[in-house]
């Protein structure tokens, strides 16, 4: 699962076109303005969405791979241990929610779901933790991601091109939000193996209370909390942009 408020990262040109003839009427110049806004703005869902379906096959392919380095050939059978997003999407829950949701929400959030990585964790050789090692990878293999092409912003921003610098930082912002939100110890979300790894035993009732009204939970967060998920998605940005 994903979710993300990815942000307004607009596409820029340094060129400058200077015309020396009488200006166009009003109507012309807004109208043409019009278009090149929402040119712009399909430009910028399109990066955002394709950006968002990548990083998610990340996030779900880390979670093969970790199980089968563990001892699960479950993914591998199945044939999920693969970069290719078609093994990992879902029309309805990769690309047409994400595309509902920004349109609907004017960019401010972004929400779908990728295919969970099937896994068997009677198969883990680490006992208990076996599944929190399988669900952690998913969220640091986008930590990881954005932490790289931030690297490469900060090492080379004088003279990277703005197009660039653009998409490089959605990458950033995106994988931060993916990473952040899966956190959230929440079931399905990732976090919630770790809280049920350390859960003692005469806790299990919250347990039982999180996955009963997980639906719930999540939708409050998504509409409601959302500023405390912004916090720190916010600050690892800035930590990791230099701008």
């Amino acid at each position: 699962m994903f979710a993300g408020n990815a942000g307004r990262v607009e596409l820029s040109s340094t060129s400058t076109v200077r015309v020396t003839a009488s200006p166009a009427p009003s109507f012309i110049t807004n109208w043409t303005n019009f278009h090149r806004d929402e040119y712009t703005n399909i430009v910028n869902i399109i990066f955002q969405i394709v950006i968002l379906i990548l990083s998610a096959t990340l996030h779900e392919a880390s979670h093969g791979y970790v199980a089968y380095a563990l001892g699960d050939p479950t993914a591998k059978l199945e044939g999920r241990l693969t970069l290719n997003p078609i093994k990992h999407l879902e029309l309805f829950g990769s690309i047409l929610l994400p595309l509902i949701m920004y349109i609907s929400t004017g960019g401010a959030i972004v929400f779908g779901w990728a295919k969970p990585v099937p896994y068997n964790p009677y198969n883990l050789r680490a006992g208990k933790w076996g599944p929190v090692y399988v669900a952690l990878a998913g969220p640091f293999s986008n930590l990881l991601l954005a932490i790289i092409f931030s690297m490469i912003v900060r090492t080379f921003y004088a003279t990277l091109a703005p197009a660039f610098i653009m998409i490089a930082s959605l990458v950033v912002i995106i994988n931060v939000l993916l990473a952040v939100f899966n956190l959230i110890p929440i079931p399905p979300l990732d976090g919630s193996k770790l809280l049920f790894a350390i859960l003692p035993a005469h806790a299990r009732q919250i347990e039982e209370f999180l996955v009963r009204y997980q639906i719930f939970i999540l939708l409050f967060i998504l509409f409601i909390g959302w500023p405390i998920i912004e916090y720190p998605v916010t600050w690892l940005t800035h930590l990791l942009l230099p701008f």
